[in-house]
């Protein structure tokens, strides 16, 4: 094997761990933005386990994740609750970030 294809095959690695980690770290993200939203909404129980698989099915609406920022701005609205967009954007920056040293730990 030449040079080339070892590293080729050495991106093609790289690349495809960083997508792996991408896809479970919005998973985790979404998984700890549908509590923190879910407690802002006053849910407990079975309710809270409820609004987090709605926000993880969102993810799969659109490319992105804007999918998820319209569906928990739009329940938060809905709810009376006021959080400016900015601050939800940066709750799902902190949580993904979160989210990241958490997969990065387990190993």
């Amino acid at each position: 094997m030449t040079t080339f294809n070892k590293r080729e095959e050495s991106f093609e690695a790289k690349f495809a761990h960083d997508a792996e980690l991408k896809f479970k770290a919005e998973a985790r993200r979404n998984r700890m933005l549908g509590e923190w939203v879910a407690g802002k909404l006053g849910l407990t129980g079975d309710d809270v386990d409820s609004y987090i698989k709605d926000v993880i099915k969102a993810d799969f609406e659109e490319a992105g994740d804007n999918d998820v920022f319209v569906k928990v701005k739009k329940d938060l609205n809905d709810a009376g609750v006021d959080q400016s967009d900015h601050q939800i954007r940066r709750t799902m920056d902190e949580l993904f970030a979160k989210a990241i040293e958490q997969i990065q730990s387990d190993g």
